[in-house]
């Protein structure tokens, strides 16, 4: 399983994003699919995730309500469109996936697959 994420930039405070992460060679595996983030000099945290088919997603609370995660299974993609986007949002966004079907899991030791990630600034 390969994934791939796009999308990051720089965007003021405010603003929004929509981070793509492609899915390939193997999406049958995949069971559940999760946006983490990591800041320069801070652990890697959970961001959202959700089922790769059907299900609804979970988030943290530090996003909730701005941040929101999907997928569409016919282009083997998960999205995180980011709204209302502060300076502290400012990280390595990665895409992760497993291969058990988890609704709600959060933590990273969780997830056997990661893309690269892309990197989203926030001006102030």
């Amino acid at each position: 399983v390969q994934l791939q994420a796009s999308g990051g930039g720089l965007v003021q405070a405010g603003g929004s994003l929509r981070l793509s992460c492609a899915i390939s060679r193997g999406t049958f595996r995949i069971g559940t699919v999760a946006w983490f983030r990591q800041a320069p000099g801070k652990e890697r945290e959970s961001c959202a995730t959700i089922p790769w088919s059907g299900g609804i997603g979970h988030y943290v609370d530090s996003v909730k309500g701005r941040f929101t995660i999907s997928r569409d299974n016919a282009k083997n993609t998960v999205y995180l469109q980011m709204s209302s986007l502060k300076p502290e949002d400012t990280a390595t966004y990665y895409c992760a996936a497993a291969p058990r079907r988890g609704v709600g899991v959060l933590s990273s030791s969780y997830y056997d697959y990661w893309g690269q990630g892309t990197q989203v600034t926030v001006s102030s």
